[in-house]
């Protein structure tokens, strides 16, 4: 795997994350079809990375493109959305597909989205080399989003958080937890965490839902999630960090009361929608601490913002709810 993206803190801030300074990474218009290019996830791959992209074409119907790059930054994106095979089922037609997440378990890279079936659901699929991709069943009954996997079983267990929700702007929103023994059937769902009451948090007291794939610590599960207010200008998303029992992941054990990354330029405030920072993607160096947070910006662009994990999860302890 070649050197994860990465940028030193500038000097004038002690902020926790801090953005890339050549952002946005991904324009709008990196292909010949797109309107807009965000809200995606990338992994390490080969000696590079690969990764799945949610491009919404011209006629703003979204789909999700396979894309490689050296170094994380500069990437080359598919034209052509991806063609899904039949992995354990038959049924891989779907109005839609957005949001993605991508992580490596055993010996495949997994791949979770928002799927269109009677309203939004979560699709998943399989790739060996992100050129051919297997869908499975969905996970769940419409309607459901933010379908992130963890890295590895949980007790011999695949394991899942999602985002119940409704066919629309979901104005509410809680993450759930759910297992499965392999991949197709899900259940023992568990409430992880709710939205905030406005007066302890108010930046997430409309809707929260998972980012990044989860990051395994000494503390626990780091997962760095979004989470919405509605403004009398609309919903304004901003980032958090929470901390998971590792054998209980249902279980929170400290979560941030303050965001650690709120839209506050020009390319997270204006765009399709404005007022977005959602982070989907992390790329992290245990040996040196470091984290590269992809996130989509505007509803428009992929962005890059840094951080070390240690501060992270002290933050996290020491600002917790």
């Amino acid at each position: 795997m070649s050197a994860i993206p990465w940028q030193e803190r500038p000097e004038n801030t002690n902020d926790i994350l801090w953005r890339y300074s050549e952002n946005p990474i991904i324009d709008r218009y990196a292909i010949p079809t797109s309107n807009s290019i965000f809200n995606s996830a990338v992994v390490p791959f080969g000696d590079g990375y690969a990764g799945v992209f949610r491009c919404d074409n011209k006629a703003v119907q979204m789909n999700i493109h396979a894309g490689f790059s050296k170094d994380g930054i500069q990437w080359d994106i598919e034209a052509q959305p991806i063609q899904m095979k039949a992995g354990n089922t038959n049924m891989i037609a779907s109005d839609y597909k957005y949001d993605p997440r991508v992580t490596y378990i055993e010996d495949r890279y997994w791949v979770t989205w928002c799927n269109g079936y009677h309203g939004p659901t979560i699709g998943i699929a399989y790739t060996y080399d992100f050129k051919t991709f297997y869908q499975c069943e969905n996970a769940f009954l419409p309607f459901n989003r933010n379908g992130v996997l963890f890295p590895k079983k949980i007790n011999g267990k695949y394991a899942m958080l999602s985002r119940p929700s409704d066919n629309g702007h979901t104005p509410f929103g809680d993450i759930y937890l759910s297992y499965s023994p392999d991949m197709k059937y899900w259940g023992e769902h568990r409430c992880v965490m709710k939205a905030t009451p406005f007066e302890d948090s108010a930046w997430q007291c409309t809707k929260i839902g998972a980012g990044p794939v989860p990051i395994e610590t000494e503390a626990g599960w780091l997962l760095i999630y979004h989470g919405v207010i509605t403004t009398c200008n609309g919903f304004r998303y901003a980032m958090g960090a929470a901390l998971l029992h590792k054998e209980n992941p249902d279980q929170v054990l400290y979560r941030t009361q303050s965001y650690l990354l709120g839209p506050a330029v020009s390319y997270e405030q204006i765009g399709d929608v404005p007022n977005v920072v959602f982070p989907c993607a992390a790329l992290h160096d245990s040996k040196d601490d470091k984290i590269a947070i992809y996130y989509g910006a505007a509803d428009t662009v992929v962005a890059l913002a840094f951080g070390y994990i240690s501060e992270i999860v002290q933050y996290t302890k020491d600002n917790s709810l």
